[in-house]
């Protein structure tokens, strides 16, 4: 059988009504599958950056964004297929449309309430109140979601996917410490994401927590012309379809919100271009102390790429890339303020079609990649666009005090969420009442620990690197990583509306959406 349609649990393939190809009617099953899912649905209430109501009009959403990234990556795989790259991608394990759109359709699965503040948020608590050395990644709880959490079937845990679905999803394919040995994060150059993060020891990166590695392992063992540290073909071109996606539609919203405006981007830009020169020869700290400063910011991203992508930047690339961008952006879109006529949505439409266009385009298949790249990766021209893209959202729209008074709020609703969970089920009197959900979860991922225990037993580490595997140090690591399953799994406004019942502030008992 061919180790790529391997499922946890043996089950008979049903072949598709129109194709009767075994290995398409496998992956359109787990497409199907992953999109039947309650985790899949409940993508339409969690934050892509902003939320609706915050943002006062129509924002992507984690649902929305996911659907784009499919669109984006399945015409990506196609083109693969149908180009001269089409051998090489089959030689290195194959680049199944439908793999590609199911991973597609998985990739955000994991993320918590709140989008990336509240990952922040439930890392850091995960790691200081109950020990958790892996704390939480969005990446490690998609993979959890589709192999131990949500169900298909009448037994067993996860969607019991094939092989090449799990490990499509595999972006940053190791844990945050520990697997694989030895560990990225101790490369001197580590590949991206696996280098060590703001918070805690390992990987910033990562997509398995430790009690999952075994899965992990298995699955990657279908792909012998994979290095340990490289994600599937398959993988790759969902990684880059998310890049685009992402560089591009959250502009959107935020430039018919208003947020994105003309003078200040296009102060940067023109600034940046006008003395590229000088801004070179300064110094790190002259440039930082002054980066509220028109140019200075895109200098220091400049020196960010350099350093950390030495192996495919280019000056005359970025300044290129810059200038692209300043046109068709800055002085094309953001030219004309929004104002909600057609012809405005016409110059929102045509700016994002054309550029989605021209990157799918900007796609190579690589049979040996650089370390810091993968085997489907953007051309050189594109990497430096899309990081400048990238750049003007995270320039002009998260760094802004406003959305960071609004996520530090979110932020405090999480923490809250965490201790009041973990005090209900201390509370010998009364943790029979804590929600049966919850429950599940806690023994779940206890039964994971101790199974790790005897599988693995290296891996049970605390924070100082002592050992955690005593039934005390599995029930507190269990009860620990099963309320941050639950937590994480809330909507926005069900996290929201959570703390408030648990706080003694919520003005209502009943609601149609149950759920707790």
């Amino acid at each position: 059988m061919d180790p790529r349609l391997t499922r946890r649990v043996t089950e008979k393939i049903p072949p598709n009504e129109v194709d009767l190809d075994p290995t398409d009617g496998a992956y359109r099953d787990d497409l199907e599958r992953i999109r039947f899912s309650p985790y899949f649905s409940r993508l339409a209430a969690v934050t892509q950056v902003i939320s609706q109501g915050a943002a006062g009009q129509a924002v992507h959403n984690r649902l929305t964004h996911t659907i784009k990234v499919t669109a984006v990556a399945r015409g990506i795989a196609v083109d693969i297929n149908r180009g001269p790259d089409a051998d090489l991608a089959e030689k290195l394990g194959g680049c199944d449309p439908v793999v590609v759109q199911a991973a597609a359709s998985a990739h955000d699965l994991g993320h918590p309430p709140f989008g990336h503040l509240g990952e922040r948020v439930l890392d850091r608590v995960a790691r200081s109140r109950f020990g958790l050395i892996d704390g939480f990644e969005g990446n490690a709880q998609t993979f959890r979601i589709l192999t131990e959490l949500d169900v298909h079937g009448r037994t067993g845990e996860g969607l019991n996917l094939t092989a090449a679905v799990r490990a499509a999803v595999l972006k940053y394919p190791w844990s945050r410490v520990g697997y694989p040995d030895p560990h990225p994060a101790q490369a001197q150059i580590p590949p991206r994401g696996a280098g060590p993060g703001q918070e805690g020891t390992g990987s910033a990166k990562y997509s398995a927590y430790l009690l999952d590695v075994s899965e992990m392992t298995e699955v990657r063992s279908a792909y012998p012309q994979i290095g340990d540290w490289q994600q599937t073909v398959e993988c790759s071109v969902m990684d880059v379809a998310d890049d685009i996606a992402y560089s591009l539609h959250d502009l959107d919203d935020f430039h018919r919100a208003g947020v994105l405006q003309h003078a200040l981007v296009s102060a940067e830009f023109r600034t940046w271009m006008r003395r590229r020169s000088e801004f070179s020869r300064m110094d790190r700290g002259t440039l930082a102390a002054a980066d509220r400063q028109p140019g200075h910011a895109l200098e220091l991203l400049r020196r960010r790429l350099l350093h950390k992508d030495a192996w495919v930047f280019d000056d005359e690339a970025f300044a290129v890339a810059v200038d692209r961008v300043g046109a068709d952006l800055v002085d094309g879109l953001l030219a004309v303020p929004y104002d909600g006529s057609m012809e405005s949505e016409r110059a929102v439409g045509t700016f994002t079609s054309s550029w989605i266009s021209h990157l799918q385009q900007s796609v190579v298949v690589s049979a040996e990649p650089p370390r810091r790249s993968s085997h489907v990766d953007l051309t050189p021209t594109a990497w430096h666009e899309v990081s400048v893209l990238k750049f003007v959202h995270q320039r002009f729209v998260l760094d802004r005090a406003d959305l960071a008074m609004f996520q530090r709020g979110q932020g405090q609703i999480l923490t809250t969420l965490v201790g009041a969970f973990d005090a209900w089920l201390a509370d010998e009197d009364d943790q029979h009442r804590a929600p049966r959900r919850l429950v599940d979860l806690v023994e779940l991922a206890t039964a994971g620990y101790r199974r790790l225990k005897v599988d693995l037993p290296h891996l049970l580490r605390g924070p100082n690197g002592e050992d955690a595997s005593s039934e005390d140090d599995l029930k507190r690591l269990g009860r620990g990583r099963g309320i941050i399953d639950y937590v994480a799994s809330l909507t926005d406004d069900r996290a929201v509306a959570t703390a408030a019942s648990m706080s003694g502030n919520a003005s209502q008992l009943w609601d149609a959406g149950g759920g707790l």
